[in-house]
């Protein structure tokens, strides 16, 4: 397998975690719109519906973190990119992966660390729903998992390309969308989007 086989099998994967995350929110604004009804219908509350759908939503910016990276989706400034050769673009590519996937293990020692805090102090949420605070923090830091296997998954499928020399396979990789949409059209046998 290339580099850019793998890189299309990630992004299936990837596509099945924007999926989950988007079944959630919409199961959080349902839940949002059920409490609004039953308010306005006088049947009560259920209770607790801030409180989860903030969980909610912690959890798919995490998880929506690896996502983005993996869809190339978060914005980058490419004007000194676009003016390199392809060995320059490169290698900012390669430092670009190499500085997010330090983030997301910093993010993750110290979750890491609030984590077991909450799960050696048995640790509820100060609210009526005295949620244990290891669910939601557990889900939170799937998600920094996520972006940290994703950062060094393209990292060394980036680095595995530079060393083929394969900068059309880079490009697909890491570099920004509008390099590389072309390219991935090609490799997934579609035509790439029009932007305007």
């Amino acid at each position: 397998m290339t580099p850019s086989d793998w890189h299309l099998w990630i992004r299936r994967i990837n596509r099945g975690v924007g999926l989950a995350c988007g079944l959630a929110l919409a199961a959080a604004c349902a839940m949002i719109i059920l409490e609004i009804v039953m308010r306005r219908v006088a049947f009560g509350l259920i209770g607790g519906t801030d409180e989860i759908s903030g969980y909610v939503m912690a959890g798919v910016v995490s998880w929506a973190a690896g996502y983005a990276l993996i869809e190339r989706a978060h914005i980058r400034i490419d004007l000194l990119h676009r003016r390199l050769p392809v060995e320059g673009r490169a290698f900012l590519d390669v430092a670009a992966l190499g500085a997010l996937l330090a983030t997301s293990v910093v993010v993750l020692v110290y979750g890491w660390k609030v984590l077991s805090k909450s799960l050696a102090s048995h640790s509820t949420a100060n609210t009526p729903l005295e949620t244990p605070l290891w669910i939601p923090q557990t889900v939170w830091l799937a998600g920094w998992v996520w972006f940290a296997l994703a950062s060094a998954a393209l990292l060394a499928l980036t680095l595995w390309a530079v060393a083929r020399r394969d900068w059309d396979a880079a490009a697909a990789i890491a570099g920004p969308e509008s390099d590389a949409a072309p390219l991935v059209a090609a490799a997934e046998g579609s035509e790439p989007e029009a932007r305007p």
